[in-house]
């Protein structure tokens, strides 16, 4: 073989993206718009849809419009998703959906059924898998690499598989982990250049990006649903290697939002910056000392270190104080821990008025369930509802003290979706500011 020695060009890193989620959280109307912005209003795209025709009932809608389409019936052997890619190379296609490629793992004559096959005809051991694994690899996974198509996108279905753990008396159990996993075999997402997982409330969870490449955390919007102005983004950086910053996501108020969050304090400073991309964090920067002398004016408690933006020793835990009389159920906003005197009139008045009175009905929200597996999704939309009902930044407040023990198990089992969840209430924060 004859190498060709060149230098490298950002164009020729072509995009491959999966994008996986249980059913009914929109995995196709995402790639579609995905798609869209990266090839244009008058880009061609091809979709290999395997779903009994479901990927075709978005034709028409804006701002999708119109798109090819190459059913698989039957057959979804690896074999058979090659012909489809090369038909659709055939076709001059500028971005491929894949919706999905879960069937070429186990649908009707995917890589499972065939080592079933092979089991039934009495091979075993290695020789089981070897054929369908040669093939996946060959016919399949090769394909996406080498394919020509500028953009392709991997979607797939998903789920939360069960998990061994080990019990206090020496004995193990199984539970459903939290964790989503794609229905493919379990080193498809080694090949993508960005993959993601979508919730039920059709918002992006990003779990894999060059991060080495600043602009690439401005593509995608973590926490937010895919949009035309998405693909468009991707374009930009593909094909030029930059992504424009007016497009960018939050960077034209990020800068505000700091400052308003810096006035609550240290810890909710810290879970903002934890919640920002490194491109956003970047924007932060210049002003850091400005935010951390307002932070630790309103709570001068140290912060926990690694993702903090002011590295400091871990905050104490603060008791919360008993609700108001007659506020059964109410929860008190978190208190202040060792705060720093503020001089100025705004400070003197407000040490002398009276503590607001809280709404009623504050209190801890129960955290649904999927199966054994705890549904943080819906626990956020919940918490998020009764956030923006919330009428002050006094009630804001006790919402979030009274959900504390649930926020931190939260962050420890999904923390993208705590990460998430912590954004948007910053952000409802500094609305009911204005109260």
């Amino acid at each position: 073989m004859t190498f060709q020695i060149r230098p490298a060009q950002r164009a020729q890193a072509k995009p491959l993206i999966g994008l996986y989620s249980e059913s009914g959280c929109g995995k196709t109307w995402s790639s579609l718009l995905l798609a869209r912005g990266f090839v244009g209003a008058a880009g061609k795209i091809g979709m290999i849809e395997t779903e009994a025709g479901r990927g075709e009932i978005y034709v028409g809608e804006p701002p999708v419009g119109e798109y090819l389409v190459g059913s698989m019936r039957e057959d979804f052997s690896p074999t058979a998703y090659g012909e489809a890619i090369a038909a659709m190379e055939a076709q001059g296609v500028d971005a491929l959906i894949i919706d999905s490629a879960s069937h070429e793992w186990e649908g009707v004559g995917g890589v499972l059924a065939m080592a079933a096959e092979n089991q039934a005809a009495g091979k075993k051991g290695p020789l089981v898998w070897q054929k369908p694994k040669i093939d996946h690899n060959r016919q399949f996974v090769l394909r996406l690499l080498q394919t020509p198509i500028p953009l392709v996108i991997v979607a797939m279905r998903a789920k939360y598989p069960m998990i061994e753990i080990a019990r206090g008396d020496g004995k193990k159990d199984w539970q459903r982990s939290t964790t989503l996993e794609p229905k493919q075999s379990e080193d498809i997402l080694y090949e993508m250049m960005f993959h993601a997982w979508i919730d039920t409330e059709h918002r992006l969870h990003l779990t894999k990006w060059p991060k080495a490449v600043p602009e690439c955390a401005r593509i995608f919007a973590d926490g937010q649903s895919v949009t035309v102005e998405t693909g468009q983004r991707l374009a930009a950086w593909a094909k030029s290697g930059g992504v424009p910053t007016a497009t960018a996501p939050r960077t034209r108020d990020v800068l505000a939002e700091a400052r308003d969050v810096a006035s609550m304090g240290s810890e909710r400073f810290r879970a903002f910056y934890k919640a920002l991309a490194p491109a956003e964090r970047a924007v932060l920067k210049p002003t850091m000392e400005d935010f951390k002398r307002a932070a630790l004016a309103a709570d001068q408690a140290p912060a926990d270190g690694g993702d903090d933006p002011f590295g400091l020793p871990p905050i104490e835990p603060a008791k919360t104080p008993s609700p108001p009389e007659g506020q059964e159920g109410a929860k008190s906003p978190p208190p202040v821990v060792q705060a720093a005197p503020q001089a100025g009139p705004a400070t003197d008045a407000q040490a002398a008025a009276p503590a607001p009175a809280l709404s009623s009905g504050i209190g801890p929200i129960d955290v649904p369930s999927r199966g054994r597996a705890r549904h943080w999704a819906g626990y956020a939309a919940n918490l998020v509802d009764k956030l923006k009902a919330a009428k002050t930044a006094t009630d804001h407040d006790a919402w979030i003290a009274a959900n504390g023990p649930a926020l931190k198990i939260m962050a420890a089992e999904d923390e993208p979706e705590h990460k998430s969840l912590m954004a948007a209430a910053a952000g409802l924060r500094s609305a009911h500011e204005a109260y």
